[in-house]
């Protein structure tokens, strides 16, 4: 078993206070919303709520999963993602996937069109953006047909148009490209389509009502195990991270904020909240013992030992796999993932308001 104690630099009481607190700031936001929203989600594996398994019959078995949920629910991390933790903030129910027909869901909360491993591009493959666009345009014609029908409980056309709907993808893109050894400035020139994807995707939800959209920036890239342990020259930044995947990253971001900023006054009426991830997770990275975690760039379920704990051969679940003892303070899980103590501060960060342009509390989405 890789672990070790979890607090290397930290006083024993500030860790016992963050690890209090946590869950006072969510109870306290949960309860400002009376009226959760209808919540739509898009995106990949960072939101995948059981997309992959639902759909394609993907094993993911524990531990994943075992935090929380004490069983694997398709989601990569030890227990709550970040999309969990919004939910909650807002009293909402967790997302089902959309695939997931013995869920026993009946999206009236809404719906989860995330998958791990989408992208925007290339089109026209399971699951990429414009499939998951598709696949919630089916779902809202069939709605909207078996409310008029008189059929059951499902979700009308004003809770379509008053439905709050976030956008996390890009990640995919990024490290695709990479991994295909594509240089730098190839990597950074298909960035523009990647932009223009999640562009129309917003473009065609606003079109068919939506109003509300909460749009995620992509992490630090270069930050992640997986990528640490794979690529053999690298450049690394002060943090020791992949300075040209972080760079590749941050330049996603830019052009991503500042399509938020063009569709603001290109679409009335609509509110685009974009939320910059990036710096939340590159700063719990750098500053991990503020945080009560040690060897942020480290997985947490894995193989091979330090640095990184990562072998592409025997990756966290797979047969010959070690992981950390529950408690541990790991940042990262797999090697990609997050694990659900760091998306919880994640989480606290998003909704602290800090990191959002403009600076919208979650609430704001609440049903009236």
């Amino acid at each position: 078993m890789i672990s070790h104690s979890p607090l290397l630099s930290q006083p024993l009481s500030h860790f016992l206070l963050l690890l209090l607190l946590l869950p006072l700031f969510f109870t306290s936001v949960a309860s400002q919303c009376k009226n959760p929203p209808i919540i739509f989600n898009f995106g990949d594996s960072n939101s995948d709520t059981g997309g992959l398994v639902a759909g394609l019959g993907f094993p993911v078995n524990l531990p994943n999963g075992r935090t929380f949920f004490h069983r694997s629910t398709g989601r990569l991390s030890d227990g709550r993602l970040l999309i969990d933790f919004l939910c909650q903030s807002l009293n909402a129910s967790f997302l089902s996937p959309y695939l997931d027909s013995l869920g026993g869901s009946g999206f009236t909360n809404g719906a989860n069109f995330a998958v791990v491993g989408s992208s925007t591009l290339p089109k026209y493959v399971p699951f990429s953006l414009n499939i998951q666009l598709m696949q919630f345009l089916h779902f809202k014609a069939r709605s909207l047909e078996l409310v008029t029908a008189g059929f059951g409980n499902f979700i009308t056309d004003e809770g379509l148009r008053n439905a709050l709907y976030i956008i996390d993808i890009g990640q995919n893109d990024i490290a695709d490209s990479f991994s295909k050894k594509m240089s730098y400035a190839q990597v950074t020139k298909r960035i523009p389509s990647v932009i223009l994807e999640i562009g129309n995707a917003v473009k065609v939800l606003y079109n068919q009502g939506g109003r509300k959209f909460w749009i995620h920036n992509t992490g630090p890239l270069g930050c992640l195990p997986q990528k640490l342990s794979l690529v053999q020259k690298k450049d690394l930044d002060p943090i020791g991270c992949i300075s040209d995947y972080n760079m590749a990253a941050r330049l996603f971001n830019e052009g991503l904020r500042q399509l938020c900023e063009r569709m603001r006054s290109q679409l009335s009426g609509a509110t685009i909240v974009y939320v910059d991830i990036y710096s939340i997770k590159y700063d719990l990275i750098a500053n991990s013992s503020k945080y009560g975690f040690s060897s942020p760039l480290m997985a947490c379920c894995g193989s091979g030992g330090p640095p990184y704990n990562y072998d592409i051969r025997v990756t966290c679940s797979q047969p010959g796999y070690h992981v950390c003892d529950e408690g541990s303070r790991y940042v990262n899980w797999d090697g990609i993932h997050y694990t659900e103590a760091a998306n919880s501060i994640i989480a606290s960060k998003v909704l602290s308001m800090a990191h959002s342009s403009p600076s919208i509390p979650f609430d704001f989405f609440c049903r009236n």
